[in-house]
This record gives C-alpha cells, sequence and structure tokens, in this order.
C-alpha cells in the first residue's frame, strides 16, 4: 500500500509540475490557451495572474516531492500538501469548473486514502 500511495503522491505532484509549467509559461501560448479555453485578449490580460497561480502550483510539487524525499518520515508532509492540493481542487471545481475536482482534487483524495491505509497497514 506505501508503494500505491507514493506513487499516487509522485503523480500528483508531476501534475503539479505541469500545472505549474502551463500557467506560468504557456498561458498565452496555443496550449495553454487551449486547455484553459482562453482567447488571445483574455490570456493576456490574465497572464500574471496565472503566472502567479503557477507559482502556487509549484509550491504544491515541491511539498510533495519533499514528503517523498523523506520517505517513512514524510508521511505528515505528505498528508498536509494532500490535504491542500484537495482543498484547491474542491474550491476550484466550486468557483471555476468542476471538472478541476477530478482533474485535480480526485488523485490528492486516492493519495490520501491510500497514504492513511499504508500507515494503518490496511
Amino acid at each position: 500500500m506505501s508503494l500505491a500511495a507514493n506513487l499516487i503522491v509522485a503523480l500528483t505532484a508531476l501534475l503539479h509540475v505541469y500545472f505549474l509549467i502551463l500557467e506560468m509559461f504557456l498561458w498565452d501560448k496555443p496550449l495553454g490557451m487551449k486547455t484553459f479555453r482562453l482567447t488571445p485578449e483574455r490570456a493576456r490580460d490574465t497572464k500574471v495572474l496565472a503566472a502567479n497561480q503557477g507559482l502556487y502550483n509549484g509550491f504544491l510539487a515541491a511539498g510533495l516531492l519533499w514528503g517523498l524525499w523523506l520517505g517513512g518520515d514524510g508521511f505528515a508532509i505528505k498528508l498536509f500538501f494532500l490535504g491542500c492540493v484537495l482543498a484547491a481542487g474542491v474550491f476550484g471545481a466550486a468557483t471555476v469548473n468542476r471538472r478541476i475536482l477530478f482533474v485535480q482534487g480526485l488523485p490528492a483524495a486516492a493519495g490520501l486514502a491510500l497514504l492513511l491505509l499504508s500507515r494503518s497497514g490496511g
């Protein structure tokens, strides 16, 4: 169970590195505009806000990777950052688009469940 939990934590971290790249560097490029359904004008007008959002996604990824790097001692770190990702996914689904719950929230929820199961020996 611990391996599965760590794989989901790693996947969630990689997703957030991808979000960082999309939001900080590709926001006003074809891939970013297609992903976020933006017009060139909207992308230009929101580019700085998106970069800020991307930086926060980078912090989430860094926290998850830090927890993985610590091995067994990183349990609480992984728990905290997965909780942050889940909260962001729920908030994003409620305020922006429901698919955020599946793209961001579902991996975090699965990671939390597996992490807690691995701790309980299940």
